[in-house]
């Protein structure tokens, strides 16, 4: 295995690239940006620079251009194999060229050449894609500017995959610069990041316009986080769009293209009565990466740490009668059982205490084997299984990981987790899609828990079944679906649908779509209506938003095609898949695995002269400070992120950290028992702030101390800890449900001295009692 960490250049070699510019327009759900890299070559010998960037896995890369002096080349898709050919052609005969390429190994990562660049001469490169934004459960939308491109795995070591140059601090020796132009149908009540922002500028008075931009000095070492909020984002809409004049009638686009956001509505009757049915399998990424911070700010907690204390929360929260096991995995795997168990109070402490004990300690990020492993076990009857992954997602062969993933959807859900920055997002979020589940990324200071309870919800949520879409438009109007079908709904989580739209359009024809399924022994019906015909032209980002979605599938579909015909199978399904895919992403813009852009200077009438040297860009990746590698090997480091790095700290320091103090609300959740209910232990009594004689002491007349402890526990949750309700609200329905069922002792006496004990006000109808 080869990771390549550090600038591979020699020692304080100039890097060519200077500057990145990006700016993004955000409309609605969607946004489009622009990135603009500026070169510049202060070196005796022409250069050709390389750089392997991180992209969101879900963009459409739609446009390359470059700009010599006042010269300006805008790059065709051609067939990757040609336009690499043209590429070398033009270097060897000593012109200008520019190539940028899709990673075959895994669609979020991309490769930049630009080739040939003359001693004193400056470029600067334009890239521009469209991407979906993830809609928040608090209702907001996400944008992230991906910066940080960590060293992946690669587990055949293949020898294939990019060359990724990181700097070694986290740092890079070129500038970013970001501007933001929002518009919304509803006014924009606020921005947030987890970078420093300039202040929001309103662009009229009624707040449906604003711009924000980064701070002046931002240093370039995390992925750019935006977080926008305006009423109405969880609301159903259409937006029909207008094909290209010049284009033919009957293609993609050329036919308007509509895109629905769908919004499933349960009923309060199956959204409040969760199933204590399932086989929970937690699948966790124990390679020496998750070893590494969170992020590179002071204080961030380990990656592993974070995994360690979601686990606790997840065990706790667990109903009774429901099936689980923790997997482990790196260069190999390994579970907590030898097979699922019922949850109880016994294997609930044994599973507690092996968390306690996990660490980043198996090495290379393997993640096919652990999942090729779950898949081979039989599912229980009555217990759908439900699968939740948490990786930092540093590997090479997502799309393998992905076809076994989609191969086996049919017996289970997968909800899947990024840790830390450079996390794959073509990963993370294909594996919850494959796996009709939800996909959550955690950058930053997020807390883990929170997002991981939510999926937790989900999982616990009857399954949506039989889901079907019926398209109602005008006589003469014909529907081509550009999605595959929705396989996956939950409550309060949008689904994107794309089609085209062909035939006749009559004025003011109106249209509707309409989605059915089974939810519990209840049949369901939503439906959302639109304007067939579309307004004025406003861009292409629907048309190629559909044409990145359609390529993605019949991609998928190529591999698998692919696959059968190493077996035996005909060719002729994968050569024509393959051409169509071709076809559908040259005429569209929109790049694609088999695709690739290229633009060649042609108008120098003089090659560059001498021999052309090779640079290789950084990335930014997290620093792995206050972190030593006693035994450095491929089997124990998979991604080598530097030893005796962060040289500042005494070796006390780093054998033994200052440690944060003890989360108090992980604390009190650590206390339960596995039927819901606590114990009044001392440090029970230490999370109130209080000794144990006098939490005894206080204690109601012929009121049993476990009950006692478990209304105080309830009281602290809702009086102390309401802002985090997201992370113990199972934990509280657990103990209502036990102090339900007891019988004896007044809980309104305990709910009255409760409050006078530790200084709250809480109702008991608050507490569900």
């Amino acid at each position: 295995m080869v990771n390549y960490c550090g600038l591979l250049t020699e020692k304080n070699e100039p890097v060519p690239l200077k500057q990145v510019e990006v700016a993004v327009r955000v409309q609605g759900h969607v946004a489009s940006v622009t990135s603009t890299l500026q070169y510049e070559n202060k070196e005796k010998n022409p250069l050709e620079a390389i750089f392997v960037f991180p992209l969101e896995g879900d963009a459409a890369l739609c446009h390359f251009s470059a700009k010599i002096g006042e010269t300006e080349l805008v790059a065709k898709l051609q067939e990757k194999q040609k336009a690499k050919e043209q590429y070398d052609d033009a270097l060897s005969s000593g012109r200008q060229a520019f190539l940028l390429e899709e990673c075959e190994e895994s669609e979020d990562v991309f490769r930049l050449s630009v080739g040939s660049l003359s001693p004193g001469e400056k470029a600067s490169v334009t890239l521009s894609y469209v991407t979906e934004l993830a809609v928040q459960a608090d209702e907001a939308l996400r944008f992230c500017l991906p910066a940080v491109l960590n060293p992946r795995y690669d587990p055949q070591d293949s020898g294939s995959v990019p060359q990724v140059t990181s700097s070694s601090d986290g740092s890079v020796p070129y500038t970013l610069s970001l501007s933001v132009h929002l518009s919304s149908p509803s006014p924009i009540s606020k921005v947030e990041s987890n970078c420093p922002l300039e202040p929001l500028k309103y662009l009229n008075t009624e707040k449906t316009q604003a711009t924000v931009s980064l701070s002046p000095g931002h240093v370039f070492d995390r992925d750019v986080e935006l977080l926008a909020y305006y009423s109405g984002a969880h609301q159903p809409t259409a937006i029909v769009e207008v094909g290209q004049p010049n284009a033919k009638s009957g293609s993609l686009m050329g036919d308007p293209v509509v895109m629905l956001s769908l919004y499933p509505e349960f009923s309060a009757a199956v959204t409040s009565s969760l199933d204590s049915r399932g086989e929970f399998l937690f699948l966790v990424d124990r390679s020496g990466s998750m070893g590494c911070p969170m992020h590179n700010s002071q204080g961030a907690q380990m990656r592993i740490e974070s995994a360690r204390d979601t686990l606790l929360l997840l065990l706790k929260s667990l109903p009774i009668g429901c099936f689980f096991n923790i997997y482990g995995f790196g260069s190999t795997h390994n579970s907590f059982f030898p097979k699922s168990v019922e949850y109880s109070q016994e294997t609930m402490d044994q599973a507690l205490e092996k968390v306690g004990a996990i660490q980043a300690d198996m090495g290379g990020t393997e993640i096919l084997s652990p999942l090729t492993h779950i898949y081979s076990q039989p599912c229980l009857p009555e217990h759908p299984r439900q699968l939740f992954i948490f990786t930092d997602g540093e590997v090479w062969n997502t799309k393998e990981v992905l076809d076994l993933v989609k191969r086996n959807a049919f017996c289970h859900r997968c909800f899947s987790f990024g840790i830390g920055e450079g996390a794959s997002t073509a990963l993370i979020k294909g594996m919850a899609k494959e796996g009709s589940g939800h996909a959550q990324f955690i950058t930053g200071t997020d807390r883990l828990q929170p997002k991981v309870m939510q999926s937790l919800r989900f999982a616990l949520q009857p399954a949506v079944k039989d889901i079907s879409v019926k398209w109602n438009v005008p006589k003469g109007v014909s529907v081509t679906p550009l999605s595959p079908p929705i396989n996956v709904l939950f409550q309060g989580q949008r689904s994107l649908l794309y089609a085209q739209l062909t035939g006749q359009f009559a004025e003011a024809t109106d249209g509707s779509l309409s989605v059915q399924y089974r939810l519990g022994e209840q049949s369901v019906q939503n439906q959302i209506s639109f304007s067939v015909k579309p307004g004025e032209e406003t861009g292409l980002t629907i048309h190629r938003l559909g044409a990145r979605t359609l390529i993605r599938t019949l991609e998928t579909e190529l591999r698998t095609a692919q696959q059968d015909e190493q077996e035996g199978q005909s060719k002729e399904e994968a050569e024509c898949l393959r051409k169509r895919v071709i076809e559908l992403s040259v005429q569209s813009g929109v790049s694609s695995v088999l695709t690739a852009f290229i633009a060649v200077h042609a108008g120098s009438a003089q090659s560059v002269q001498g021999s052309l040297v090779r640079r290789h860009v950084p990335t930014p990746r997290v620093m792995a400070s206050r972190r030593i590698m006693y035994q450095i090997s491929d089997e124990n480091c998979d991604d080598c992120y530097g030893d005796f790095e962060d040289a500042e700290f005494s070796l006390e320091e780093v054998l033994n950290p200052p440690q944060p103090p003890k989360d108090l609300l992980l604390q009190l959740i650590s206390l339960q028992k596995a039927t819901g209910s606590w114990d009044l232990v001392p440090e029970l009594a230490q999370v109130f702030g209080k000794t144990e004689e006098e939490v005894a002491k206080q204690t109601p007349p012929q009121v049993d101390s476990g009950l006692w402890a478990t209304v105080l526990a309830l009281l602290w949750l809702y009086g102390f800890r309401g802002e985090d309700e997201d992370e113990w609200q199972f934990v509280a329905m657990k103990a209502v449900s036990w102090i339900r069922a007891q019988k004896g002792g007044s809980v309104s006496q305990c709910v009255q001295a409760g409050n006078t004990l530790l200084g709250c006000q809480v109702q008991q109808g608050t507490l569900g009692l």
